[in-house]
């Protein structure tokens, strides 16, 4: 995968969230079936990568990029894409699972820290 969609337009120190949210929505809203399937560790695994790459303060994706209960809206990124399958066309935004992902993550690093 290529992280470089959100570290080069994500950057601090200030870290904006116009740019650093847009740039999440353009990396994990391909993606939205995979991250929202709770039975596999995809969403943790983005999450540390993202970490890691950009080597981001904790929580930043959590607490700046919200969009309502339902998680992202990804519906802008799903239409303009080659999606054929409609279980692709269904899911609109990237579930309440990713905020607790993160804040799960948060929580780790916080107490690791």
């Amino acid at each position: 995968m290529n992280y470089k969609i959100i570290t080069d337009k994500c950057k601090g120190p200030q870290y904006l969230p116009g740019p650093c949210c847009s740039a999440l929505k353009e990396f994990a809203c391909p993606y939205t079936d995979q991250l929202n399937d709770l039975t596999n560790d995809c969403a943790t695994t983005m999450f540390s990568y993202i970490n890691l790459y950009g080597k981001y303060p904790p929580g930043l994706f959590a607490y700046e990029c919200r969009e309502g209960k339902e998680g992202l809206d990804c519906s802008a990124y799903l239409n303009g894409t080659d999606h054929s399958t409609s279980s692709a066309k269904m899911i609109r935004s990237l579930s309440p699972v990713i905020g607790t992902v993160l804040g799960v993550t948060v929580a780790l690093l916080v107490y690791w820290n």
